[in-house]
């Protein structure tokens, strides 16, 4: 048994689907979460400043004592694998979990929605590459969606949502896509509104879930399973903003109080 808690870290809310999925299978799991917000969007930054905030992610969650992290972040995931496969704690990440279970539904072609910085590093196809060479890959950058979300626009029948679903989704229903990833732990959210535009069911592979199923399983081999269901959530943006938003990503108000903490500089 240890009850130290879990890290995740995020650059906003989407990772709180993460922490929801993780919940479901493990309730009584200590949280650590940061929402770097000050920072939003990753997904439109240079490799080289993702790799020292993920670096700087990694870091504030790990001081705090945790026993693992889960950079709930598939910018992160996709521009900085080595960065957290050589961190000191034992790291996941939502990119190669959420790989290996699209690889069980090779339905060709298979869609990848995710932020432009983790399309053009080329990482989930490449994953894909390897476990199903024979099954082409329909990847398009959404980059409107984590604002969108972020500011409240998430509801399936958003005028605006809606304008940016059938923009983005395009060309994956155009080629036939039998299976979806939904690469960033945000895209979770609107996942009524995908399948709307699909207008067809659809197999989704969703990030969060992916990731967070990978996490129990190596608690529960290990015998690391443990704590008091204790939370504390830290942004570097506006706590109250997290506070009203998280609420809807995490499922359930967010117990006691969000902790503002100063941006950190990319140097």
């Amino acid at each position: 048994m240890d009850d130290r808690p879990i890290g995740f870290f995020d650059s906003g809310l989407g990772g709180l689907t993460a922490v929801r999925a993780l919940r479901r299978m493990l309730p009584d799991e200590n949280i650590i979460y940061f929402g770097d917000t000050a920072r939003m969007p990753y997904g439109a930054r240079e490799v080289s400043q993702l790799r020292v905030m993920a670096r700087q992610d990694l870091d504030f969650v790990a001081e705090r004592g945790v026993k693992c992290i889960l950079a709930a972040c598939g910018t992160v995931s996709s521009t900085a694998p080595d960065v957290l496969r050589g961190y000191a704690v034992r790291t996941f990440d939502v990119l190669s979990s959420t790989v290996r279970e699209a690889a069980k539904h090779p339905e060709s072609p298979i869609g990848v929605i995710a932020t432009a910085a983790c399309i053009n590093s080329g990482a989930f196809q490449k994953g894909l590459a390897a476990l199903c060479p024979d099954t082409e890959v329909v990847a398009v950058a959404c980059p409107a969606f984590v604002p969108l979300i972020e500011s409240g626009h998430f509801d399936p029948d958003d005028a605006a949502l809606r304008e940016a679903v059938a923009e983005y989704l395009a060309p994956i229903k155009a080629a036939g896509a039998g299976s979806l990833i939904l690469g960033c732990t945000h895209y979770g959210l609107i996942e009524e509104a995908i399948r709307r535009f699909m207008g067809r069911r659809i197999h989704t592979v969703e990030a969060s879930a992916c990731a967070a199923r990978e996490l129990a399983d190596w608690l529960r081999a290990g015998d690391l399973c443990g704590g008091s269901a204790e939370e504390r959530f830290c942004t570097s943006g506006s706590a109250e903003d997290f506070a009203r938003l998280g609420e809807i990503f995490l499922g359930r108000q967010i117990r006691g109080e969000v902790e503002h903490v100063p941006a950190m500089e990319v140097v």
